[in-house]
């Protein structure tokens, strides 16, 4: 009989909730934890000079003696990209399809860490033991191939995560998600449901992947030039009906960027991709064939500026230009915050004499994500005593908890959870018991978490209202000016055209410091600077540079 002490089971989020992107969740039994994904998410316009951002894993590495495995759900960024910051810190096993980690893999080579890395593979249907945990893969459907959504047996109960899901009846791979595996859980009996919110605003069904096939094969019929596509990399159903619908068509794939170039060459190589070898040419030989012979497919489908698709746009793509007669199909929809991106490549790619098919003007997208219906089916399915919406901005989160209620879970067995959250799940009740370390661990360049929040406030600060240096040579002995001030001004103002400002803020340094000529306090003294010249240029300009003031002795 289990110990009643230990009779509960902790899930613990330290990302993707109240947020799209960053998915990691912690499951704790006694002394043991075992992690599901470890995801990334892009930075904000905001966080100025940031690459990426990842999930504060303080909690994980003050318990990681009993951190025992992370399993991941699929290949996704936002859920595998944080993998390579994690296992430099935490020496842990990870286990994975053959795709999720095939890709995980390109992760490690540009970390140089492959051989440091205990890498499982599984399939839907396996199951993996792990101290107090049995963890059952099962097969559903997304935006890429090879996704499984975990349930995880535990002494307390079975606790599943559906991972990002929809049900598409007609897959590209002809592989539906094992429905009679979610009923066979729901009628054993699940503790706790764990499911993907994303899609919660949207009634009814999510179209069929393979829906876009006949929407490719549309366009393609009415292209007189070149065709190109861009697309999340990491979709490779949507990659295999593009190269299907180019082969009917006579038409060569080429590939453009480096994330692009990566997920095909893996999926390929693992046998995702069925692709003729004589279809495929690389980007460098698309002028010798004729435009209405040629398709390629590039990144840059959320507008991002260094993007391919993006240079091409602006003509500053090495080996590509866009010209009058080029049909370019944008195969994504553009993620909160990426819309102003998107539409300025939209609007380039116009100017270039580009024929752009996008989302708002035609259906060459469908989401990989479930929409209300498929959430209630799922629900319905597993049947959960608990329930615990996941993968979604805060308002996402309330609307799945009401769609639980509405199908007649109790509210008190319905948690809307934030990142952080010690939430506590015994067979009689569920409920928030604390809170960990949680948060956004900032990566920029080779620096992780050095970064913070006050460096981000001075770069903003920076961008804004620029940066004024105060240089200023003190007597040593005498305590008096023996040379400057001198003013350096980048992105506040030109110094040569305000000169007679630039001078006056000369003056009111010089007369403060010769007020108190024995001040040997150089903190305080630059403090001094500091507020004169804010109130000063305030006044004048209304403005608020960083003032920098550097005082060196002689």
């Amino acid at each position: 009989m289990a110990n009643l002490k230990n009779d509960r089971v902790f899930l613990i989020p330290l990302g993707g909730l109240g947020e799209i992107g960053k998915n990691m969740l912690a499951v704790k039994y006694n002394k043991e934890i075992i992690v599901i994904d470890a995801g990334l998410v892009f930075p904000d316009e905001d966080m100025l000079g940031i690459d990426l951002v990842i999930p504060d894993i303080s909690y994980l590495l003050e318990n990681r003696d009993q951190v025992k495995a992370i399993f991941l759900t699929h290949g996704h960024e936002d859920h595998i990209g944080a993998l390579p910051y994690v296992l430099k810190q935490i020496k842990a096993p990870i286990y994975g399809t053959k795709l999720t980690l095939g890709l995980a893999k390109g992760k490690f080579e540009e970390h140089n860490m492959t051989g440091d890395v205990d890498m499982n593979v599984v399939q839907a249907g396996d199951e993996v033991q792990i101290g107090a945990f049995k963890v059952e893969f099962v097969h559903v459907n997304h935006s890429i191939a090879d996704v499984v959504a975990l349930a995880v047996h535990t002494p307390v109960g079975i606790i599943f995560h559906t991972a990002d899901f929809k049900f598409d009846h007609t897959p590209v791979d002809g592989k539906v998600t094992d429905f009679r595996k979610l009923a066979e859980l729901g009628d054993k009996g699940v503790l706790a449901l764990l499911s993907d919110s994303t899609n919660v605003e949207k009634t009814g069904y999510t179209p069929s992947e393979r829906e876009l096939g006949k929407t490719f094969e549309e366009l393609f019929v009415k292209a007189e030039g070149r065709i190109l596509v861009a697309t999340f990399a990491s979709n490779i159903h949507r990659i295999q009906q593009i190269i299907d619908t180019a082969l009917q068509h006579n038409r060569k794939v080429a590939f453009s960027g480096r994330s692009m170039i990566n997920v095909a060459s893996i999926a390929f190589e693992l046998g995702y991709l069925q692709v003729p070898e004589d279809i495929i040419i690389d980007l460098d030989e698309i002028d010798r064939y004729p435009a209405n012979q040629i398709v390629i497919i590039t990144t840059g489908s959320q507008g991002e500026p260094m993007s391919a698709l993006t240079r091409m746009a602006t003509s500053e793509h090495k080996k590509v230009s866009i010209v009058p007669g080029d049909m370019v199909i944008i195969s994504a929809s553009a993620i909160p915050g990426n819309e102003k991106m998107v539409a300025r490549t939209i609007n380039y790619l116009f100017k270039q004499g580009a024929r752009v098919i996008y989302e708002s003007v035609s259906g060459i997208h469908v989401s990989g994500h479930a929409s209300q219906e498929e959430q209630k089916l799922m629900l319905n399915l597993i049947k959960p005593k608990y329930f615990i919406p996941i993968h979604g901005e805060y308002r996402h989160l309330v609307q799945h908890a009401r769609l639980a209620v509405d199908l007649g879970l109790d509210s008190e067995n319905v948690i809307i959870g934030e990142n952080g959250d010690l939430i506590e799940v015994t067979k009689e009740r569920i409920r928030v018991a604390g809170k960990v370390a949680s948060g956004n661990v900032f990566v920029d360049g080779l620096g992780v978490g050095d970064v913070g929040n006050i460096v981000l406030r001075d770069r903003k600060q920076l961008s804004q209202d620029g940066i004024l240096i105060v240089v200023v040579t003190i007597d040593k002995e005498t305590g008096r000016i023996a040379a400057g001030p001198d003013i350096v001004s980048r992105g506040f103002v030109y110094v040569r055209e305000s000169e007679a400002l630039i001078e006056e803020a000369r003056r009111k340094v010089r007369s403060a410091l010769e007020r108190n000529p024995e001040y040997s306090d150089w903190a305080a003294t630059k403090n001094q600077i500091k507020e004169i010249l804010g109130k000063h240029l305030y006044e004048r300009m209304k403005r608020r540079p960083m003032i920098l003031p550097i005082i060196m002795e002689i």
